[in-house]
């Protein structure tokens, strides 16, 4: 069986919520929806020059030749997702992750460190929106990069390094780039807080050396959480000029509680994150959830005296 490595953007794109949409309006329509808004992204690849890889569930897998035909493809996925007629008032909405470099192609499939940098890079993805690494920006023309925007720095399970994390600004005209702020990545204030993360025998400190970790049922997540009421990438908490954001990209939502005893549900929403408290995916309290994610912010400096 022959193999080639060839330079390739990998993207990912997965149908947000779609668990939601078998709950709310039935299997028979959810099925339909979701095999439309497949079809419609799926539409897209041949006139980028790309190649369908495969389906899984409700996230397809695809590759082109230049990052630029992936930036592309991707832009013209989401704009056709998002004017797509309604049916049932159900609006459907994906969200898009994709990475350039060396890929191995054989039998039809691809694999590489390439596809697993894209996979995550989708994980941490949020409905309509676009997220790609500096090495698609590095490989676009110059005129392309202007929709790109450096929103974070990540770091993957799995690998060493850090990795720059680009959005996209597919609809120049709306207020995409006022709500994400100034496009350069700037330092957070050097208050040395870190939240550190317990769940079982996992843990996780996130602070200056360590920015980002997502959480979820998926064994890409930094923290894999055994609850069937969690989604694969159910959340991620960032460290972002000096907050620590928890942001749910989830079907059923994230609860927290704090503790002075408050508790707050998100849904596809953000908070801040302050003292110490539990995260329970899924599962409002009321529901005694035991797979609670534990966590607490402490100053670096209060605990090296």
């Amino acid at each position: 069986m022959s193999s080639s490595m060839e330079k390739l953007a990998v993207l990912f794109a997965d149908i947000c919520g779609s668990t939601a949409l078998y709950d709310n309006l039935g299997d028979d329509l959810a099925r339909r929806l979701i095999a439309r808004c497949i079809a419609t992204m799926v539409n897209e690849i041949p006139a980028h020059q790309g190649t369908l890889v495969k389906t899984i569930g409700d996230e397809i897998m695809c590759t082109f030749p230049s990052a630029e035909a992936a930036l592309n493809a991707a832009c013209a996925m989401q704009r056709a997702v998002e004017h797509g007629r309604l049916e049932e008032g159900a609006r459907m909405h994906i969200r898009i992750g994709f990475h350039y470099g060396d890929a191995i192609r054989e039998a039809g499939d691809v694999f590489g460190d390439t596809v697993n940098v894209a996979a995550r890079v989708a994980a941490i993805t949020r409905a309509s929106q676009i997220m790609a690494t500096r090495a698609v920006v590095d490989a676009l023309p110059p005129d392309s990069r202007d929709k790109m925007r450096q929103i974070m720095r990540a770091e993957f399970k799995g690998k060493q390094e850090q990795f720059d994390i680009f959005l996209v600004v597919w609809e120049m005209d709306d207020m995409m780039s006022t709500r994400i702020g100034t496009p350069e990545f700037r330092k957070s204030p050097e208050n040395n807080d870190e939240l550190s993360l317990r769940y079982r025998n996992q843990e996780i400190r996130i602070g200056k050396d360590r920015r980002t970790a997502v959480m979820g049922r998926g064994e890409i997540c930094d923290i894999v959480v055994q609850n069937n009421f969690a989604s694969r990438q159910h959340a991620r908490i960032e460290l972002r000029f000096g907050k620590f954001v928890l942001v749910d990209q989830s079907t059923n939502g994230t609860y927290t509680r704090s503790s002075d005893g408050n508790v707050a549900r998100i849904a596809r929403e953000e908070m801040i994150l302050q003292g110490s408290g539990s995260i329970s995916m899924g599962r409002p309290y009321t529901e005694n959830p035991v797979d609670l994610i534990e966590f607490a912010i402490t100053s670096t400096r209060a605990r090296n005296k």
